[in-house]
């Protein structure tokens, strides 16, 4: 299951520190070796200043107590750059701590800074001061600090690209704290900003979005709307152009997304003409499974995609999320993205056909017999569809109050063949002028 794996291809569009969850879950699921999983762990901790933990993989990987001295060298470096940057910053930080001080802080920039410099002799060195220590605290792990520390840097910046900065910072560190509600906020700041700034060239607005499309697969995969959000974020004409630009993969997400929500059914269309257009950069069994469905009409073919489609939903580091309820593991995303792959198959299968065997329908969904009986009966009363079950001979009938596919060619070929024949008259009309 390594070769639908997408971490490749998302770990570049991360910061570094927002891989470790990547690697956690692979490790969980074993999809590569141990051996290899924590060798990549230590090369990503190389460039940040999480030395202690790179010197605990380092043992558990070699079984030794012993550890490099080049990491000795660099603990003794961060310890030392840490206690120079905190010094610098002091004067600012105490100054933040204190909530009646910082009552006097107002949202006019230019104030801050005079007022700043005038009462308490602080000035720029100490405000730059205070963003190389809450970027040195978020390269070694303390999200929480840089956090606060970011959101205060943003209230004094007045240098545009600094600010920007520090806005991917501060959500990289919620997202790495977990904090959904206030990553969701982030994100929506940092994408008025991305659209509205003036980049001094398209590709660099570009990378940024597919930078932010990414970033935001952890929000939308854990936040309570994010199934929503995804879809409105992807499905956006600058958003949907990035995507199929340099990064088809996002694919995945956005036909999950559509999949597994109702009520955003009418997007689908939209989806799938893309899915056709970036099938030679792009496909996987959950895109595959909507092109064989929906564009080829090929349930054989659908049927088998579903099956690889549980595969996939289980080894993805976003889909796959697991709860633990009692004793039991469950996999959520998974058993509602089958509940609804299922119910697109039966639709599909009912526009074509009035008459339906029930045996062959629970083949093509992956059921037996009475575990689809039911599912169907449950189906036509809470959906109120236009259907009678024949338990006798074991067949599904679908009223005809709607035109089936056939029908809807036939008619679509009808309203053409009339459109053809007015044109083509049109054209007559303006050439006997002329001709005369």
């Amino acid at each position: 299951m390594a070769k639908y794996d997408l971490t490749p291809r998302i770990a570049p569009n991360l910061d570094r520190h927002l891989v470790f969850p990547l690697l956690e879950f692979l490790q969980e699921r074993q999809l590569y070796k141990d051996d290899d999983i924590l060798k990549a762990k230590i090369e990503l901790l190389s460039k940040t200043n999480m030395v202690d933990y790179a010197m605990d993989i380092h043992k558990s990987l070699y079984q030794t107590e012993d550890v490099p001295q080049d990491m000795v060298d660099r603990r003794v470096e961060v310890v030392a750059r840490l206690k120079s940057l905190e010094e610098l910053a002091a004067p600012l930080i105490s100054f933040l701590q204190n909530p009646s001080l910082i009552n006097e802080l107002r949202t006019d920039k230019q104030y801050n800074l005079q007022m700043l410099h005038d009462r308490y002799q602080i000035g720029p060195e100490q405000i730059e001061a205070l963003y190389q220590y809450a970027k040195f605290q978020f390269e070694c792990g303390n999200y929480s600090g840089a956090a606060d520390f970011l959101y205060q840097y943003r209230a004094l910046c007045t240098n545009n690209e600094r600010s920007l900065s520090a806005f991917w910072g501060k959500l990289a560190a919620e997202i790495l704290m977990q904090n959904w509600g206030v990553a969701l906020e982030e994100l929506d700041r940092l994408r008025e900003i991305i659209d509205a700034k003036n980049f001094s060239s398209p590709l660099n607005q570009l990378q940024s979005r597919i930078w932010l499309m990414h970033w935001s697969l952890f929000i939308f995969f854990n936040h309570d709307s994010g199934r929503s959000g995804i879809i409105d974020l992807f499905l956006y004409d600058r958003y949907l152009n990035a995507i199929q630009t340099n990064a088809p993969h996002l694919l995945r997400y956005l036909a999950t997304a559509l999949i597994i929500n109702k009520k955003r059914r009418p997007q689908l269309k939209e989806l799938i003409k893309v899915i056709q257009q970036e099938q030679y950069s792009y496909k996987d069994p959950i895109t595959e499974f909507l092109q064989c469905l929906f564009v080829n009409y090929d349930f054989d073919g659908a049927q088998q995609k579903l099956r690889e489609c549980e595969d996939v939903i289980l080894n993805d580091p976003f889909l796959g999320k697991r709860v633990e309820e009692g004793n039991f593991s469950t996999v959520p995303l998974r058993d509602e993205f089958f509940e609804n792959a299922r119910l697109f198959i039966f639709e599909t299968y009912c526009r074509i056909h009035q008459c339906i065997d029930i045996g062959m329908l629970a083949e093509k969904l992956n059921m037996n017999y009475d575990e689809a009986e039911r599912w169907i009966v449950n189906l036509v009363r809470n959906a109120k569809l236009d259907a009678k079950i024949d338990s006798k001979s074991g067949t599904v009938v679908m009223e005809p109050n709607h035109l089936n596919v056939y029908e809807q060619i036939i008619e679509s070929t009808k309203a053409l063949s009339i459109r053809t024949y007015k044109y083509a008259n049109l054209v007559l009309e303006s050439a006997q002028p002329q001709a005369a």
